[in-house]
Protein backbone atom coordinates (compact mmCIF):
# COMPACT_ATOMS: atom_id res chain seq x y z
CA UNK A 1 0.00 0.00 0.00
CA UNK A 2 1.49 3.34 -1.10
CA UNK A 3 2.18 5.83 1.66
CA UNK A 4 0.38 9.16 1.70
CA UNK A 5 2.22 12.11 0.16
CA UNK A 6 1.44 14.46 3.02
CA UNK A 7 3.38 17.35 1.48
CA UNK A 8 1.25 17.30 -1.66
CA UNK A 9 -1.97 16.76 0.31
CA UNK A 10 -1.32 19.68 2.66
CA UNK A 11 -0.40 21.90 -0.29
CA UNK A 12 -3.73 20.97 -1.89
CA UNK A 13 -5.59 21.73 1.33
CA UNK A 14 -3.97 25.16 1.58
CA UNK A 15 -4.82 25.94 -2.04
CA UNK A 16 -8.46 24.98 -1.55
CA UNK A 17 -8.63 26.94 1.69
CA UNK A 18 -7.14 30.05 0.03
CA UNK A 19 -9.85 29.94 -2.64
CA UNK A 20 -12.58 29.56 -0.02
CA UNK A 21 -11.14 32.39 2.07
CA UNK A 22 -11.07 34.70 -0.94
CA UNK A 23 -14.65 33.93 -1.94
CA UNK A 24 -15.81 34.30 1.67
CA UNK A 25 -14.30 37.82 1.86
CA UNK A 26 -12.81 37.51 5.36
CA UNK A 27 -11.98 41.26 5.64
CA UNK A 28 -15.66 42.02 5.06
CA UNK A 29 -16.69 39.48 7.71
CA UNK A 30 -14.31 41.08 10.24
CA UNK A 31 -15.61 44.55 9.37
CA UNK A 32 -19.21 43.39 9.81
CA UNK A 33 -18.35 41.86 13.19
CA UNK A 34 -16.72 45.10 14.34
CA UNK A 35 -19.73 47.17 13.23
CA UNK A 36 -22.30 44.79 14.73
CA UNK A 37 -20.31 44.51 17.99
CA UNK A 38 -20.42 48.28 18.27
CA UNK A 39 -24.19 48.28 17.69
CA UNK A 40 -24.63 45.44 20.22
CA UNK A 41 -22.72 47.44 22.82
CA UNK A 42 -25.08 50.40 22.78
CA UNK A 43 -26.55 50.79 26.32
CA UNK A 44 -30.16 51.22 25.20
CA UNK A 45 -30.05 48.37 22.63
CA UNK A 46 -32.67 46.26 24.39
CA UNK A 47 -35.14 49.15 24.66
CA UNK A 48 -36.26 47.79 21.29
CA UNK A 49 -36.15 43.97 21.70
CA UNK A 50 -37.03 43.24 18.07
CA UNK A 51 -34.21 45.39 16.70
CA UNK A 52 -31.81 44.04 19.34
CA UNK A 53 -32.62 40.49 18.30
CA UNK A 54 -31.77 41.31 14.67
CA UNK A 55 -28.41 42.82 15.65
CA UNK A 56 -27.36 40.03 18.00
CA UNK A 57 -28.50 37.34 15.57
CA UNK A 58 -26.49 38.85 12.71
CA UNK A 59 -23.47 39.22 14.97
CA UNK A 60 -23.69 35.59 16.05
CA UNK A 61 -23.99 34.42 12.44
CA UNK A 62 -20.97 36.42 11.27
CA UNK A 63 -18.88 35.27 14.24
CA UNK A 64 -19.79 31.67 13.42
CA UNK A 65 -18.70 32.18 9.80
CA UNK A 66 -15.33 33.56 10.90
CA UNK A 67 -14.86 30.75 13.42
CA UNK A 68 -15.54 28.13 10.75
CA UNK A 69 -12.88 29.66 8.51
CA UNK A 70 -10.18 30.26 11.12
CA UNK A 71 -10.62 26.86 12.77
CA UNK A 72 -9.97 25.07 9.46
CA UNK A 73 -6.81 27.09 8.87
CA UNK A 74 -5.60 26.21 12.37
CA UNK A 75 -6.31 22.52 11.76
CA UNK A 76 -4.25 22.57 8.56
CA UNK A 77 -1.34 24.22 10.42
CA UNK A 78 -1.59 21.67 13.23
CA UNK A 79 -1.73 18.81 10.72
CA UNK A 80 1.50 19.99 9.10
CA UNK A 81 3.24 20.09 12.49
CA UNK A 82 1.91 16.63 13.36
CA UNK A 83 3.25 15.17 10.12
CA UNK A 84 6.68 16.77 10.64
CA UNK A 85 6.96 15.29 14.12
CA UNK A 86 5.78 11.86 12.98
CA UNK A 87 8.23 11.72 10.07
CA UNK A 88 11.10 13.03 12.20
CA UNK A 89 10.55 10.26 14.77
CA UNK A 90 9.38 7.62 12.25
CA UNK A 91 6.31 7.14 14.45
CA UNK A 92 3.78 4.93 12.61
CA UNK A 93 1.00 5.57 15.14
CA UNK A 94 1.31 9.32 14.78
CA UNK A 95 1.37 9.01 11.00
CA UNK A 96 -1.87 7.03 11.19
CA UNK A 97 -3.32 9.78 13.38
CA UNK A 98 -2.25 12.32 10.75
CA UNK A 99 -3.90 10.23 8.03
CA UNK A 100 -7.18 10.27 9.96
CA UNK A 101 -6.98 14.02 10.55
CA UNK A 102 -6.15 14.61 6.88
CA UNK A 103 -9.40 12.91 5.84
CA UNK A 104 -11.34 14.84 8.46
CA UNK A 105 -9.90 18.22 7.38
CA UNK A 106 -10.55 17.42 3.71
CA UNK A 107 -14.20 16.66 4.51
CA UNK A 108 -14.52 19.85 6.56
CA UNK A 109 -13.11 21.84 3.63
CA UNK A 110 -15.60 20.24 1.27
CA UNK A 111 -18.42 21.27 3.60
CA UNK A 112 -17.01 24.80 3.86
CA UNK A 113 -16.72 24.97 0.07
CA UNK A 114 -20.42 24.15 -0.21
CA UNK A 115 -21.29 27.03 2.14
CA UNK A 116 -19.50 29.46 -0.19
CA UNK A 117 -22.01 28.46 -2.89
CA UNK A 118 -24.86 29.78 -0.73
CA UNK A 119 -24.83 33.32 -2.03
CA UNK A 120 -28.54 33.88 -2.70
CA UNK A 121 -30.29 36.88 -1.18
CA UNK A 122 -32.01 34.80 1.51
CA UNK A 123 -29.58 31.87 1.79
CA UNK A 124 -28.19 32.97 5.16
CA UNK A 125 -31.67 32.95 6.74
CA UNK A 126 -33.21 30.41 9.05
CA UNK A 127 -35.78 28.16 7.38
CA UNK A 128 -39.46 27.32 7.58
CA UNK A 129 -40.20 23.85 6.20
CA UNK A 130 -43.67 22.64 5.25
CA UNK A 131 -44.36 19.01 4.34
CA UNK A 132 -47.65 17.96 2.74
CA UNK A 133 -48.92 14.48 1.98
CA UNK A 134 -49.62 14.02 -1.74
CA UNK A 135 -50.99 11.21 -3.86
CA UNK A 136 -51.05 7.81 -2.15
CA UNK A 137 -53.67 8.00 0.60
CA UNK A 138 -52.65 6.79 4.06
CA UNK A 139 -49.21 5.77 2.79
CA UNK A 140 -48.60 9.34 1.67
CA UNK A 141 -49.61 10.66 5.08
CA UNK A 142 -47.27 8.18 6.75
CA UNK A 143 -44.50 9.20 4.31
CA UNK A 144 -45.02 12.86 5.22
CA UNK A 145 -44.45 11.99 8.88
CA UNK A 146 -41.33 9.98 7.95
CA UNK A 147 -39.93 13.01 6.09
CA UNK A 148 -40.66 15.32 9.01
CA UNK A 149 -38.77 13.00 11.35
CA UNK A 150 -35.91 12.79 8.81
CA UNK A 151 -35.42 16.56 8.76
CA UNK A 152 -35.81 16.84 12.52
CA UNK A 153 -33.13 14.16 12.99
CA UNK A 154 -30.88 15.97 10.49
CA UNK A 155 -31.23 19.19 12.48
CA UNK A 156 -30.61 17.34 15.75
CA UNK A 157 -27.39 15.77 14.41
CA UNK A 158 -26.11 19.28 13.59
CA UNK A 159 -27.18 20.76 16.91
CA UNK A 160 -29.79 23.03 15.29
CA UNK A 161 -32.87 23.99 17.24
CA UNK A 162 -36.31 23.36 15.75
CA UNK A 163 -39.82 24.54 16.53
CA UNK A 164 -42.97 22.83 15.29
CA UNK A 165 -45.46 25.49 14.24
CA UNK A 166 -48.37 23.45 12.89
CA UNK A 167 -49.34 19.79 12.51
CA UNK A 168 -52.44 18.46 10.79
CA UNK A 169 -52.84 14.75 11.50
CA UNK A 170 -54.40 12.31 9.05
CA UNK A 171 -57.31 10.17 10.22
CA UNK A 172 -55.65 6.73 10.07
CA UNK A 173 -51.92 7.45 10.37
CA UNK A 174 -49.32 10.08 9.60
CA UNK A 175 -49.73 13.73 8.70
CA UNK A 176 -51.75 15.71 6.21
CA UNK A 177 -49.22 18.51 6.67
CA UNK A 178 -46.69 19.94 9.10
CA UNK A 179 -44.77 23.21 9.34
CA UNK A 180 -41.65 23.74 11.43
CA UNK A 181 -38.73 26.13 11.81
CA UNK A 182 -35.07 25.14 11.66
CA UNK A 183 -33.04 27.79 13.45
CA UNK A 184 -29.48 27.90 12.14
CA UNK A 185 -27.40 30.17 9.91
CA UNK A 186 -27.87 29.26 6.23
CA UNK A 187 -30.69 26.83 7.03
CA UNK A 188 -32.74 28.20 4.12
CA UNK A 189 -29.91 28.12 1.59
CA UNK A 190 -28.95 24.64 2.72
CA UNK A 191 -32.40 23.08 2.80
CA UNK A 192 -33.88 24.91 -0.19
CA UNK A 193 -32.44 22.17 -2.42
CA UNK A 194 -34.75 19.73 -0.60
CA UNK A 195 -37.84 21.52 -1.89
CA UNK A 196 -39.89 19.50 -4.35
CA UNK A 197 -41.74 16.22 -4.64
CA UNK A 198 -40.43 13.15 -2.81
CA UNK A 199 -41.53 9.64 -3.84
CA UNK A 200 -41.71 6.50 -1.70
CA UNK A 201 -41.98 2.93 -3.01
CA UNK A 202 -42.52 0.15 -0.48
CA UNK A 203 -44.74 -2.74 0.62
CA UNK A 204 -47.55 -0.85 2.27
CA UNK A 205 -47.92 -1.60 6.00
CA UNK A 206 -51.55 -0.48 5.60
CA UNK A 207 -52.44 -2.97 2.85
CA UNK A 208 -53.56 -6.35 4.25
CA UNK A 209 -52.67 -7.96 0.91
CA UNK A 210 -49.06 -6.81 1.18
CA UNK A 211 -48.97 -4.99 -2.14
CA UNK A 212 -46.31 -2.50 -3.21
CA UNK A 213 -47.47 1.09 -2.96
CA UNK A 214 -46.09 4.32 -4.46
CA UNK A 215 -46.82 7.51 -2.55
CA UNK A 216 -45.74 11.14 -2.69
CA UNK A 217 -45.11 14.08 -0.38
CA UNK A 218 -44.25 17.71 -1.13
CA UNK A 219 -41.54 19.64 0.71
CA UNK A 220 -41.61 23.45 0.69
CA UNK A 221 -38.75 25.52 2.16
CA UNK A 222 -38.98 29.29 2.67
CA UNK A 223 -36.71 31.78 4.47
CA UNK A 224 -37.81 32.99 7.88
CA UNK A 225 -38.98 36.58 7.82
CA UNK A 226 -36.84 39.15 9.65
CA UNK A 227 -38.05 42.18 11.53
CA UNK A 228 -36.61 44.60 8.97
CA UNK A 229 -38.06 42.95 5.85
CA UNK A 230 -41.05 45.30 5.90
CA UNK A 231 -43.59 43.12 4.13
CA UNK A 232 -46.76 45.01 4.94
CA UNK A 233 -50.06 43.23 4.30
CA UNK A 234 -53.25 45.33 4.37
CA UNK A 235 -55.84 43.97 6.78
CA UNK A 236 -58.46 43.81 4.01
CA UNK A 237 -56.25 41.33 2.09
CA UNK A 238 -56.30 38.79 4.94
CA UNK A 239 -59.08 36.47 6.03
CA UNK A 240 -58.61 34.84 9.43
CA UNK A 241 -60.55 31.77 10.55
CA UNK A 242 -60.23 30.31 14.04
CA UNK A 243 -60.92 26.75 15.15
CA UNK A 244 -60.00 24.28 17.88
CA UNK A 245 -56.61 22.61 17.76
CA UNK A 246 -56.67 18.84 17.47
CA UNK A 247 -54.20 16.01 17.90
CA UNK A 248 -53.88 12.41 16.72
CA UNK A 249 -57.18 10.53 16.49
CA UNK A 250 -59.15 13.75 16.49
CA UNK A 251 -58.83 14.15 20.24
CA UNK A 252 -59.10 17.74 21.38
CA UNK A 253 -55.86 19.19 22.69
CA UNK A 254 -57.37 22.60 23.31
CA UNK A 255 -60.78 23.56 24.64
CA UNK A 256 -60.77 27.05 23.05
CA UNK A 257 -60.71 28.27 19.45
CA UNK A 258 -56.96 29.00 19.49
CA UNK A 259 -55.92 27.56 16.11
CA UNK A 260 -55.68 30.05 13.25
CA UNK A 261 -56.07 29.67 9.48
CA UNK A 262 -54.90 32.79 7.62
CA UNK A 263 -55.67 33.29 3.92
CA UNK A 264 -54.03 35.94 1.76
CA UNK A 265 -56.93 36.79 -0.55
CA UNK A 266 -55.00 38.21 -3.57
CA UNK A 267 -52.68 35.20 -3.90
CA UNK A 268 -54.75 32.45 -2.28
CA UNK A 269 -51.84 31.53 0.02
CA UNK A 270 -53.13 29.75 3.15
CA UNK A 271 -51.21 29.36 6.42
CA UNK A 272 -52.45 27.37 9.43
CA UNK A 273 -51.02 27.50 12.97
CA UNK A 274 -52.16 25.59 16.04
CA UNK A 275 -49.12 24.71 18.14
CA UNK A 276 -48.91 27.90 20.20
CA UNK A 277 -50.91 28.24 23.42
CA UNK A 278 -53.12 31.15 22.44
CA UNK A 279 -54.94 32.49 19.42
CA UNK A 280 -52.84 35.66 19.56
CA UNK A 281 -49.60 33.66 19.41
CA UNK A 282 -50.88 31.47 16.57
CA UNK A 283 -52.02 34.53 14.65
CA UNK A 284 -48.58 36.15 15.03
CA UNK A 285 -46.84 32.96 13.90
CA UNK A 286 -49.17 32.57 10.91
CA UNK A 287 -48.61 36.18 9.87
CA UNK A 288 -44.86 35.70 10.02
CA UNK A 289 -44.94 32.62 7.77
CA UNK A 290 -47.36 34.37 5.39
CA UNK A 291 -44.96 37.31 5.17
CA UNK A 292 -42.11 34.89 4.44
CA UNK A 293 -44.03 33.31 1.57
CA UNK A 294 -44.99 36.70 0.15
CA UNK A 295 -41.36 37.77 0.41
CA UNK A 296 -40.48 34.93 -1.95
CA UNK A 297 -43.29 35.89 -4.31
CA UNK A 298 -41.97 39.45 -4.38
CA UNK A 299 -38.45 38.24 -5.05
CA UNK A 300 -39.64 35.92 -7.80
CA UNK A 301 -41.46 38.78 -9.51
CA UNK A 302 -38.36 40.96 -9.32
CA UNK A 303 -35.79 38.60 -10.80
CA UNK A 304 -37.90 35.83 -12.41
CA UNK A 305 -35.76 33.14 -10.77
CA UNK A 306 -38.79 31.12 -9.72
CA UNK A 307 -36.97 27.81 -9.74
CA UNK A 308 -35.00 28.93 -6.69
CA UNK A 309 -38.15 29.68 -4.77
CA UNK A 310 -40.85 27.62 -3.10
CA UNK A 311 -43.20 26.97 -5.99
CA UNK A 312 -46.24 24.90 -6.85
CA UNK A 313 -45.30 21.31 -5.98
CA UNK A 314 -47.89 18.81 -7.15
CA UNK A 315 -46.58 15.84 -5.12
CA UNK A 316 -47.55 13.29 -7.75
CA UNK A 317 -46.21 11.36 -10.75
CA UNK A 318 -43.92 13.17 -13.16
CA UNK A 319 -42.36 15.89 -11.03
CA UNK A 320 -40.50 14.03 -8.27
CA UNK A 321 -36.94 15.07 -7.41
CA UNK A 322 -36.01 12.15 -5.14
CA UNK A 323 -37.09 8.53 -4.83
CA UNK A 324 -36.96 6.40 -1.69
CA UNK A 325 -37.28 2.75 -2.72
CA UNK A 326 -37.69 0.16 0.04
CA UNK A 327 -38.97 -2.67 -2.19
CA UNK A 328 -37.97 -4.62 -4.30
CA UNK A 329 -34.52 -3.19 -3.43
CA UNK A 330 -33.15 -0.57 -1.03
CA UNK A 331 -32.16 2.72 -2.64
CA UNK A 332 -32.51 6.47 -2.15
CA UNK A 333 -31.72 8.38 -5.34
CA UNK A 334 -31.81 12.07 -6.20
CA UNK A 335 -33.06 12.37 -9.76
CA UNK A 336 -31.34 15.73 -10.38
CA UNK A 337 -27.84 14.99 -9.13
CA UNK A 338 -27.86 11.20 -9.62
CA UNK A 339 -26.49 10.84 -6.06
CA UNK A 340 -27.73 7.60 -4.51
CA UNK A 341 -27.18 5.43 -1.44
CA UNK A 342 -28.33 1.95 -0.47
CA UNK A 343 -28.68 2.56 3.27
CA UNK A 344 -32.25 3.83 3.36
CA UNK A 345 -32.51 3.56 7.16
CA UNK A 346 -29.60 5.97 7.61
CA UNK A 347 -31.22 8.51 5.27
CA UNK A 348 -34.54 8.39 7.10
CA UNK A 349 -32.53 8.80 10.31
CA UNK A 350 -31.22 12.17 9.10
CA UNK A 351 -28.08 11.27 7.13
CA UNK A 352 -28.78 13.86 4.43
CA UNK A 353 -25.56 15.87 4.14
CA UNK A 354 -24.28 14.15 1.00
CA UNK A 355 -27.62 14.63 -0.75
CA UNK A 356 -27.76 18.29 0.31
CA UNK A 357 -24.14 18.98 -0.71
CA UNK A 358 -24.72 17.36 -4.11
CA UNK A 359 -27.89 19.41 -4.53
CA UNK A 360 -26.15 22.69 -3.72
CA UNK A 361 -23.33 21.94 -6.18
CA UNK A 362 -25.87 20.90 -8.83
CA UNK A 363 -27.84 24.11 -8.35
CA UNK A 364 -24.68 26.23 -8.58
CA UNK A 365 -23.79 24.50 -11.84
CA UNK A 366 -27.29 25.19 -13.21
CA UNK A 367 -26.90 28.89 -12.45
CA UNK A 368 -23.57 29.26 -14.26
CA UNK A 369 -23.83 30.87 -17.72
CA UNK A 370 -23.70 28.23 -20.43
CA UNK A 371 -20.84 28.71 -22.87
Amino acid sequence: MASTDFSAEIKSLRSTYASIEEVSDVPRIRADIAMLSEEAGVPDLWDNPAAAQVVTSKLSHRQSELERLTSIRTRIDDLEVLVELAEMEADADTLQEAETELKSVRKALENLEVVTLLSGEFDAREAVVTIRAGAGGVDAADFAEMLMRMYMRWAEKHGYSTRVMDTSYAEEAGLKSATFEINAPYAFGTLSVEAGTHRLVRISPFDNQGRRQTSFAAVEVIPLIEQNDSIEIPENEIRVDVYRSSGPGGQSVNTTDSAVRMTHIPTGIVVSMQNEKSQIQNRAAALRVLQSRLLLVKKAEQDAQKKQMAGDVKASWGDQMRSYVLNPYQMVKDLRTEHEVGNTSAVFDGELDDFIDAGIRWRAAQRRPQS
